[in-house]
């Protein structure tokens, strides 16, 4: 059994001190949850101090994105080591609003997700289509293309280290959520090619998650399905009560 897996993208709420604020009440609340990986990505200002208000809690810390390089001219940018060292243990990579709002591409995709498993990081890749690619039938080869290209260079024991998650781009901030039937369709697909490339152990581990309007009454029935591991959360991570409502709604006991 997969431990489900709730993940909040804050993106970019939250000043260091009401993330602290947050953090301190959300690890009260959940201070109990034993079945359920809880992670949370605040916006880089606040990785550390978020890291610290959840010392020896059972909630972990992700960046929001991170560069390919060790170090150099890259103006604003934040390397894995950096974020290692703040104290994250994942990072999110290839969410569809860096691929479509500042243009990374499948190949910088790779580059992040090798430089995030060298630094000792967890890559949280996101993948997923277009509502034009999905009326054009095209979701399963636009999963392929970014799973196989996004995915290039990594062994099958650090993919097993991996969270996919699966973001239909037409359902992220717009209160439409793929049905639970069309989530396991395209989780089963990114198992069954996880399976293909990097064998059956490093597929059954990893864990395939959903995001795309994610809220406490559908999550229930979207982790029903048997290749769905948990969600990417967004606008519903930003409050503790409906964060905790996912994350309880998430539970084997719950579901």
């Amino acid at each position: 059994m997969r431990v489900p897996f709730i993940a909040g993208n804050w993106k970019m709420h939250k000043t260091v001190h009401e993330a602290v604020v947050f953090a301190k009440e959300l690890r009260g609340i959940v201070k109990d949850v034993t079945d359920v990986e809880i992670v949370v990505a605040p916006p880089f200002t606040a990785v550390h101090a978020v890291v610290e208000a959840l010392r020896a809690a059972n909630v972990a810390v992700a960046a929001q994105d991170l560069h390919w390089a060790r170090e150099g001219a890259f103006t604003g940018e934040v390397s894995a080591e950096m974020i290692r060292e703040a104290g994250a243990e994942y990072a999110i990579v290839g969410h569809s609003e860096r691929r479509h709002l500042f243009g990374e591409t499948d190949a910088i995709v790779a580059r992040k997700v090798l430089a995030a498993v060298g630094a000792g990081l967890a890559p949280i890749v996101c993948v997923g289509e277009s509502l034009e690619e999905r009326e054009r039938n095209e979701t399963l080869a636009v999963l392929d293309r970014q799973l196989k290209e996004g995915l290039d260079g990594l062994a099958a024991e650090q993919a097993a280290g991996l969270v996919v998650a699966y973001e239909p781009v037409w359902a992220i901030g717009t209160g439409r959520t793929a049905s639970a039937v069309q989530a396991e369709a395209a989780h089963l697909h990114i198992r069954q090619r996880l399976r293909q490339w990097f064998g059956a152990e490093a597929a059954d581990h990893c864990r395939v998650i959903y995001g795309g309007s994610v809220k406490p009454d559908n999550i229930a029935e979207l982790v029903r399905e048997p290749d769905v591991d948990g969600a990417l959360v967004g606008g519903a991570s930003l409050e503790v009560r409906s964060f905790v409502e996912i994350v309880t709604g998430s539970r084997p006991a719950a579901v």
